[in-house]
């Protein structure tokens, strides 16, 4: 493996996030990477093998790292098991679903809210950690994410007009083992920085109205950033889809500092610079398709034209619009980095 590797500071990224100084780099962030890009990038078996192998997280690290990442972005999913109903004809939520009356939320084996998630994997890679380096880590889906995954996406919509009750229980059941999870979380050393992935919407929209996000979604999300900020750290927002609606709410109610995940065709990260890179900080935003599908100097100029539009007044962190897909050649998303690379502070 090729490694773009340079030593890692994570202050300089933190400079980006508070958007209080110009780092003395361009700092670079992804929200996840697949298993095949990892396997593909390492030239390891990354994607068979289990976060329990011996060399799963060395190699981890190891990718993380070798592109001169400052931190290790990293998630655990709740002990929550999802399972496919009896009758299940599709793939997806509804065939995952667990919960569709209040029985069915009173019997169900929810985890010790002391123990909501496997802390031991982010003891393991703050031991793999090298000098300087952080992790930026979270619970592995959002308050959103997981209600409609364990109730499936029809049973939350019907539910909320037919039993508001058990919508009532559900979001705040996930949202106190997602709080729970994030106040350990936010007291380790190795931790630098608090995360959330949580995809609330499509091209035109969020899946729940905006009134119903506010009430059962973003007091989860105002609560981690609380808890984030009591211990000197940011709190970032991964969230799909248009959120126009909400962004005063995430930046004034919830106080996120910075918000990942852009699409050209909804709203280029550049337009999200313009209108609040003043008050919040954008990451990434090159659009994942452009990526796959450009050439090598087409990648190059793209790139550029978003490190002058964002990183003049040094408030933005290079990185995809998404995440790195098994479907991305991996070649492509390296002349990216490459050209962050001839960026001084």
């Amino acid at each position: 493996m090729e490694t773009l590797r340079r030593e890692p500071d994570f202050s300089q990224f933190l400079k980006v996030l508070f958007r209080s100084g110009k780092p003395d780099h361009l700092p670079f962030y992804e929200h996840l990477a697949s298993p095949g890009f990892i396997a593909r990038r390492t030239g390891t078996p990354f994607d068979r093998m289990s976060p329990d192998d011996p060399d799963y997280w060395q190699i981890y690290v190891d990718f993380w790292m070798g592109m001169g990442f400052d931190c290790v972005p990293m998630e655990v999913p709740l002990n929550c098991p999802l399972a496919r109903t009896e009758g299940a004809v599709s793939e997806g939520s509804e065939a995952r679903s667990v919960i569709h009356s209040i029985s069915d939320y009173e019997n169900y084996p929810w985890p010790d809210e002391s123990q909501p998630i496997e802390f031991r994997h982010f003891e393991t890679v703050a031991s793999l950690l090298p000098d300087g380096a952080k992790i930026v880590g979270g619970v592995c889906m959002g308050p959103y994410e997981w209600v409609s995954q364990m109730m499936g996406v029809m049973g939350l919509s019907y539910a909320l007009a037919d039993n508001p009750e058990l919508v009532e229980l559900m979001f705040e059941r996930i949202g106190r083992l997602i709080v729970s999870a994030d106040r350990q979380l936010a007291t380790m050393d190795a931790v630098g920085a608090l995360r959330q992935g949580d995809d609330l919407g499509f091209k035109t929209s969020t899946f729940l109205s905006p009134d119903l996000l506010r009430k059962y979604v973003f007091p989860t999300y105002k609560r981690i950033a609380e808890l984030a900020h009591e211990q000197g750290k940011p709190f970032i927002l991964h969230s799909c889809g248009n959120l126009s609606e909400v962004y005063e709410d995430l930046i004034e109610y919830c106080k996120i500092d910075a918000k990942h995940s852009f699409e050209d065709a909804i709203m280029p990260v550049t337009e999200f610079k313009r209108r609040y890179g003043h008050r919040i900080t954008p990451l990434g935003g090159l659009d994942v398709d452009v990526l796959c599908r450009s050439s090598v100097d087409e990648i190059r100029a793209y790139t550029r034209k978003h490190i002058e539009e964002c990183f003049a007044d040094g408030w933005w962190a290079l990185g995809t619009g998404n995440s790195l897909t098994d479907y991305m050649p991996v070649e492509n998303y390296i002349v990216a980095l490459e050209e962050g690379f001839t960026v001084a502070g």
